[in-house]
């Protein structure tokens, strides 16, 4: 294997440190993203990018200091220390890569998919010593519950959160559940249809424990690929669902499956019943999380009307984590590898504008120069967390398994496990329906 790889392009990361030298007329929404991300691991907060406005929780995992061997680092010296590590341990390792982790990250991962697909990629892999999961803290829970007990699941930097996931933590939903006991009565009963009276649905963007909470309480986990097909299941087994942390997936999800918005009310965890009526829970069909991602949360229809100004019959695809509004004015909304397969099924050049985190954006106008592909949001803010995964660590996670050491290892505890992996398997048993990526066009 060589010990050199091509410069690096596109990179989210070269386009922020033009701007802060004044290089690029471009704006992001804030310079200290040029910075180091280990300038911020001993900060509380989930540091600069999109989520650095929303309330971290106390306990929140931090990272210690990475040594300065791998801060002052080149790129190239990172590159060279990775994939002579990676050359070392072969077979022992895999690493897996979110579509949002930025692109000097990307190119040493095995894997590169959204958290359904590398949800599955760990599960491809039970002779692999470690799993390197280039992604957020939630992401290796779930990596830790698919895999054997003495495989390692390593995320290199522990501050890298999710701040939608922190939204719903286990004492809010369980004391939401008990609230809603006292509506509903006996949950565990089934009533004349054979439905009891909720599932919970929680997204993949959640802890370990409200997966737990959910494979207890007979629900199951779902991703943006699989949300309508989950939701479909959990409506054969019960009469309503209580779906979090996302509201933005749960409302457009089911709105697209004919759920009127007024039987789906907002739980707000703050405010007595959710901040509803117990009429609007009694009528209720879906309870949506007050919760929300902060990447898919700066997209609007402004920025989609700006596109549709400058870019006659541009093609407007965004994630379902946007809201509602967002996705109504849009052409089309899917996960993360919807829009991927989308814009590959393109057979004539295109103009996309995409509502979706910006590393994947430039990595897919990148990939695919035949077609103009801009992200709506014109200021570059990539996910705050996503971010905070940087060649640095993940150096020094390989060359720690290469010494023996196994560095940030993921865990989660058998009595959440249990439970946890219950629902994940009904997640991963309710496969969508494989949908032509070229619908737009033949409808067109």
């Amino acid at each position: 294997m060589s010990l050199t790889l091509p410069p690096v392009d596109p990179s989210v990361d070269h386009e922020i440190q033009a701007i802060v030298a004044g290089a690029s007329t471009a704006e992001t929404c804030n310079t200290d993203l040029a910075a180091g991300p280990w300038t911020f691991d001993a900060r509380p907060g989930y540091g600069p990018g999109s989520s650095m406005g929303d309330v971290i929780p106390l306990g929140a995992p931090r990272q210690g200091e990475l040594p300065a061997s791998y801060r002052e680092a080149s790129p190239e010296e990172l590159d060279a220390r990775i994939i002579a590590a990676k050359t070392i341990l072969g077979d022992r390792v895999v690493i897996l890569g979110h579509f949002y982790q930025r692109e000097e990250v990307i190119r040493h991962a095995d894997y590169v998919g959204d958290s359904f697909q590398l949800a599955n990629a760990a599960l491809e892999h039970p002779d692999a010593e470690a799993i390197v999961f280039c992604g957020v803290h939630f992401m290796a829970e779930t990596a830790d519950l698919l895999s054997r007990p003495e495989q390692s699941v390593i995320l290199p930097n522990l501050a890298a959160g999710c701040s939608m996931a922190d939204m719903a933590d286990i004492d809010q939903v369980e004391e939401c559940w008990e609230q809603l006991a006292e509506i509903y009565g006996d949950m565990d009963a089934p009533d004349a249809d054979g439905l009891v009276p909720v599932i919970p649905v929680t997204y993949m963007n959640s802890s370990a424990a409200i997966k737990g909470f959910v494979g207890r309480h007979g629900g199951i986990v779902c991703t943006s690929s699989n949300a309508q097909t989950v939701l479909e299941w959990a409506f054969a087994r019960g009469r309503r669902v209580l779906f979090f942390p996302d509201q933005h997936l749960g409302r457009n999800t089911a709105k697209a499956m004919g759920v009127p918005l007024e039987h789906m009310p907002m739980w707000n965890p703050r405010k007595p019943l959710g901040g509803a009526t117990e009429a609007e829970i009694e009528d209720a069909r879906v309870i949506l999380w007050h919760g929300f991602c902060s990447v898919h949360r700066r997209f609007t229809v402004d920025q989609i009307d700006a596109a549709r100004a400058a870019h006659p019959g541009v093609r407007v695809i965004v994630h379902p984590e946007c809201p509602m509004a967002v996705v109504d004015a849009a052409d089309e909304s899917g996960s993360t590898d919807y829009i991927r397969r989308a814009i590959e099924a393109a057979s004539e050049p295109t103009t996309f504008a995409i509502g979706t985190e910006v590393n994947l954006v430039q990595r897919l106008a990148a990939a695919n120069p035949q077609h103009t592909i801009f992200c709506l949001d014109p200021v570059v803010c990539p996910c705050s967390t996503m971010y905070r995964i940087h060649p640095g660590y993940l150096a020094w996670v390989l060359e720690g398994l290469v010494a023996g050491e196994v560095r940030n290892r993921i865990t989660v505890p058998q009595d959440v496990a249990d439970p946890a992996r219950v629902a994940l398997e009904r997640m991963l048993a309710a496969k969508p329906p494989a949908a032509p990526a070229a619908a737009w066009e033949n409808a067109s």
